[in-house]
């Protein structure tokens, strides 16, 4: 794995410094919103079609995500950027696998897996670096694998930065970031957006999407 750069330094650096506060401020968010989990019911349908390697979700964070698609009945497994966060996820969920690696970068061959998730993960990337992270999530899903993106929706201004609670990030509009993948080799399935909860500030957005299929 390459050295990674100032912005993931800090990134990470921001999320062990929060780590536990995070992890308890988000243990139950998941249960609460049901049209979550339905798109990451139909991401957990469509991964176990292409059937060729395991599922990842990159950003795990504390692993409720990931612990979630297992009880889905898939193979998966979690990255993250922060050790501290990695540390978490191993203790709660001591019976799947959690390791430490950037999502532009990934220790992973190319066509292993079978789907990628991505839950608020990629709103950390800089605008001008996710068509390289679009690149690595392409190198490492089998062809049809399925990519899952879930970002604040810009309500179609620009992609632009806010003040998140951890580290700077950015909000997009849902057809820039379908308009990425697509150039990258991504073709969509579906979108779905919804408006934010009392809690919330934002409005929501999750891009379902299948990597170019294999010959046929």
């Amino acid at each position: 794995m390459t050295e990674p750069s100032s912005h993931l330094r800090a990134t990470a650096d921001a999320y062990d410094a929060m780590a536990v506060r995070y992890a308890g401020l988000a243990r139950n968010d998941l249960e609460a919103r049901s049209l979550d989990h339905a798109v990451l019911a139909t991401f957990a349908e469509l991964a176990r079609t292409t059937d060729a390697g395991p599922v990842v979700e990159l950003g795990c964070g504390p692993g409720r995500v990931t612990a979630h698609l297992r009880n889905l009945g898939l193979e998966v497994f979690g990255i993250d950027l922060s050790p501290v966060m990695i540390d978490l996820a191993r203790e709660a969920y001591p019976d799947l696998r959690f390791e430490v690696g950037s999502m532009d970068a990934l220790d992973l061959a190319d066509g292993e897996l079978s789907g990628i998730v991505s839950w608020y993960s990629v709103i950390h990337a800089p605008p001008q670096d996710m068509p390289t992270y679009f690149a690595e999530f392409g190198r490492i899903l089998a062809p049809d694998g399925h990519l899952l993106l879930a970002f604040f929706e810009s309500e179609g201004e620009p992609a632009t930065a806010f003040d998140h609670k951890v580290a700077t990030a950015y909000r997009w509009p849902i057809d820039d970031l379908a308009g990425l993948a697509g150039e990258a080799g991504f073709a969509e399935v579906g979108r779905m957006l919804r408006e934010p909860y009392e809690e919330e500030r934002y409005r929501r957005g999750h891009l379902l999407m299948r990597k170019g299929s294999r010959p046929r």
